[in-house]
């Protein structure tokens, strides 16, 4: 029987007070940390199946052992999805075989996003699954919307989905999201129905889920 999971618990009450000055900092000035040389690889066999399949690729960014991944690419047959992910044991656990149009890639989600965005990538989808809450206030800047990166995403394209079990993440993130003056969906109670992460499954069971969509132009 698998066991309820515990509650986002932080210091915070509501979306970070320095939302908007941290967004607007990292809206005017490009992230430039050097690349890894295990991303660049990675991006090179990707760009090798984007180029295959623009107009129809869904990215599955930070998706642990690759089950959504799994899921996505049976219900988008006409697609093709890639899963990424930094860690690779994360990635060879998984106890199922991808099918033919989804791929699994061991990289860094910031560089990736970054060598996608220069390629001049456009995604169909892009999904953002339960990512670390990094529930801590002082921690605010290594949440996806906090972090440098953040405006990229914008850059991608395509319909962007967050799926969360802390409200003011996906509060927090809603706003980010303006702040590009992207048109996004407010936040919305979220019910899988069938759950297709093990963290999906694990939150539903006890909490509420929520979800953010956005198109990203």
């Amino acid at each position: 029987m698998q066991q309820q999971s515990r509650i986002v618990i932080s210091n915070q009450q509501g979306p970070h007070p320095d939302l908007k000055e941290v967004v607007l900092k990292h809206i005017e000035n490009r992230y430039q940390k050097p690349i890894s040389t295990h991303s660049l690889n990675a991006f090179k066999i990707a760009d090798e199946y984007y180029q295959k399949h623009s107009g129809h690729f869904i990215l599955d960014s930070a998706c642990g052992v690759g089950e959504s991944t799994y899921h996505l690419a049976l219900a988008n047959p006409e697609s093709f999805v890639l899963g990424i992910d930094q860690s690779q044991k994360r990635l060879l656990t998984q106890n199922f075989k991808c099918p033919p149009n989804a791929l699994l890639l061991r990289t860094d989600c910031i560089d990736f996003w970054r060598l996608a965005f220069k390629a001049g990538w456009q995604l169909q989808h892009h999904y953002l699954l339960y990512p670390n809450p990094w529930p801590k206030k002082k921690h605010f800047q290594r949440r996806w919307h906090g972090h440098p990166i953040f405006p990229v995403l914008q850059k991608l394209g395509g319909q962007l989905e967050l799926r969360t079990n802390w409200r003011i993440y996906a509060e927090e993130f809603t706003l980010a999201l303006k702040l590009l003056n992207v048109d996004c969906s407010d936040v919305e109670k979220w019910h899988a129905d069938p759950c297709i992460t093990p963290f999906e499954r694990k939150y539903q069971l006890s909490q509420q889920l929520y979800s953010v969509k956005a198109i990203m132009k």
